[in-house]
């Protein structure tokens, strides 16, 4: 995919994420801005050590969740961050603020030079634990034009930790969120943190949207990243690089090191191509 190898330099990325202690205004709170700062350059330069493409960055304690915009003060501080960690490794640096903020997300970009966002419902409606949640692609995609930015989304489709209200056709839902909602890319979860996509969603998004980019968006880890990037063109990471496995934990170096090694022998021919799937495809429909 060219636009994986212009904005990653690798047709396999391998996005790690850092998880920003909680910011101001959420429930979590410590009042040190600072320990948010230290923490996220840790996370983030055990990230770029271990040998991941690129880095996301999102306010993943400030749980629960605000549904809609987030406070104007989680933007500056998001803004600080990434800018500092734009700075500090030499990889692209993307940015997710939830759960569903991509005005906030497209604004941090454009002033960062963040160079792509993750938004986790762009289009359709979900049903979530912030509540109902709506896809507000005609707003997102006329405000990253308005910011001149040449910011690359990359959407979830049917978004973990959420239901959609609907039918829920997995095969329409990727088509509309390229076709319709303009997404970049489109990326494919299991239902919730840590659990990874089925092998069927996975042929089916392909075969939606065979010429754009397919992300995993959770549960992979050393053990099934060959199976996976058989099917996806890249993976977004977090669990399966923190210490035990555990999402609260740091980043271990050697546990993403594991990850990285085994995500390179898949993409030198361990996985199967994307390209042989054509009798699983045509078994669908």
């Amino acid at each position: 995919m060219s636009l994986l190898v212009d904005l990653f330099l690798t047709a396999k990325p391998i996005i790690g994420v850092v998880h920003l202690l909680p910011l101001p205004t959420s429930p979590r709170w410590a009042g040190s801005l600072d320990a948010v700062m230290a923490r996220a350059e840790q996370e983030a330069t055990a990230l770029a050590t271990g040998g991941v493409d690129a880095l996301i960055v999102e306010n993943y304690y400030d749980a629960p969740f605000v549904p809609g915009r987030v406070d104007p003060a989680v933007v500056a501080a998001m803004s600080l961050v990434v800018k500092r960690i734009i700075h500090l490794v030499p990889v692209p640096v993307g940015v997710n603020v939830l759960r569903n903020d991509a005005h906030a997300a497209l604004a941090v970009a454009a002033c960062t030079g963040a160079q792509f966002i993750r938004v986790n419902i762009l289009t359709g409606t979900m049903a979530t634990d912030q509540g109902i949640i709506q896809g507000e692609a005609h707003s997102v995609l006329r405000y990253r034009r308005e910011l001149g930015a040449e910011t690359r989304i990359f959407a979830d489709v049917l978004v973990k930790h959420a239901s959609p209200l609907g039918a829920g056709d997995l095969f329409q839902a990727c088509r509309d969120t390229v076709e319709r909602g303009l997404a970049d890319g489109i990326i494919v979860s299991g239902v919730a943190t840590g659990s990874p996509p089925r092998r069927e969603d996975l042929v089916t998004a392909r075969a939606a949207v065979p010429d754009v980019p397919i992300l995993i968006g959770s549960g992979a880890d050393p053990a099934n990243a060959g199976d996976l990037l058989g099917l996806a063109d890249g993976v977004i990471v977090a669990s399966a690089l923190k210490r035990f496995g555990k999402p609260e934990q740091p980043i271990d170096p050697h546990r993403t090191r594991q990850f990285v090694d085994a995500v390179h022998l898949a993409a030198d021919g361990v996985g199967k191509s994307p390209l042989l799937e054509l009798e699983e495809v045509e078994s669908l429909f």
